[in-house]
């Protein structure tokens, strides 16, 4: 009788063991890569023509004396 209960055992665990056993296959595609695009839009002649009409003004700001200050009068 504890044969059979010993076989039985063992054979529920194989059953058990192999039950609870995954295999995964798992399959890779080959990635494409390509090539992007991108349209950048910078205004450098405007931005230089600013920067032209601007600095003449800055230009002449400098050399301007600002006054020395209030005078004092007797």
């Amino acid at each position: 009788m504890r044969i059979v209960i010993a076989v039985t055992a063992l054979l529920l665990a194989a059953v058990l063991f192999t039950a609870c056993q995954t295999q995964h296959k798992v399959e890779m595609a080959p990635v494409e890569v390509k090539p992007i695009h991108i349209t950048i839009d910078v205004n450098v002649k405007i931005d230089r023509a600013l920067d032209d009409f601007f600095g003449d003004i800055d230009k002449a700001a400098e050399t301007v004396e600002p006054p020395s200050g209030p005078k004092d009068q007797p």
